[in-house]
């Protein structure tokens, strides 16, 4: 198999594991409901606060090339539902609850950049692995 059909692979089988993740976070926290879709908040700021860490440590620690597709790609772009956010946004807006509805769709994307740099953050700190611009530690 090819370098690329590899990649795929672990692209696809990451994928479809972080996906099944974001079903069982679903299933324990209860989707419908609640005007306010908090199982797709929930999972798409873990899932930003994870790729923030899993950047700084794949970069820091040089991980094997297959890590980012496999985990970052995969495996959160299948945990994490950009898809699902817009779609609930649209429910609250079209049950009247617009305020809900716009206060959904601008905490969203502010809560995934700040879990993001958390992430990054929290890893730099407990490992020590680089910042922007600084040398790898060995």
């Amino acid at each position: 198999m090819s370098r690329t059909g590899r990649m795929a692979g672990a692209v696809a089988i990451g994928g479809a594991l972080g996906a099944l993740a974001r079903a069982g976070i679903e299933l324990a926290v209860g989707v419908g409901g609640d005007a306010f879709a908090w199982p797709v908040l929930l999972v798409n700021v873990l899932g930003s606060f994870a790729l923030g860490a899993l950047s700084v440590l794949a970069l820091a620690r040089r991980a094997p090339q297959w890590v980012g597709p496999a985990l970052g790609t995969g495996f959160l772009g299948g945990f994490t539902t950009f898809s699902a956010y817009v779609v609930g946004a649209e429910v609250m807006l079209g049950s009247g609850a617009a305020l809900l509805a716009l206060g959904y769709a601008l905490l969203t994307p502010v809560l995934c950049v700040a879990a993001a740099a958390l992430g990054t953050q929290t890893v730099r700190l407990v490992h020590g692995s680089p910042g922007p611009g600084r040398p790898a530690q060995r």
